[in-house]
């Protein structure tokens, strides 16, 4: 089971946005875990899981530096495209997630 894992200011607003990848990886059966949380448990969030992919949502994209040189080592991290968000185009975004996992398992 891949993990994606979504992160916002208080993890209510990509809550909507990981509930409707992971309604697309059951559609597709994939085997992904998406969910959303604040980025303020990003640290104990990864403690307790390895995490395949980390998302953050465009309203926190700020944080893409610090959490990118913090993390960026052990999993890839994107900041989720606004226009994509603002849609809430699910299969687009787990999509540009999946691509950018195996373009960081193949470097």
């Amino acid at each position: 089971m891949k993990r994606i894992y979504l992160f916002c200011d208080n993890g209510m607003s990509t809550s909507m946005m990981a509930q409707r990848m992971q309604e697309v990886a059951d559609k597709h059966n994939l085997p992904f875990e998406c969910k959303a949380f604040s980025y303020k448990k990003i640290s104990s969030i990864i403690e307790e899981n390895k995490l395949d992919c980390i998302l953050i949502g465009p309203q926190t994209k700020f944080l893409y530096d610090d959490i990118n040189r913090r993390y960026g080592d052990k999993t890839p991290v994107m900041v989720i495209d606004a226009a994509d968000y603002g849609m809430m185009d699910a299969e687009k975004v787990l999509k540009k997630a999946i691509v950018a996992m195996k373009k960081f398992k193949n470097n």
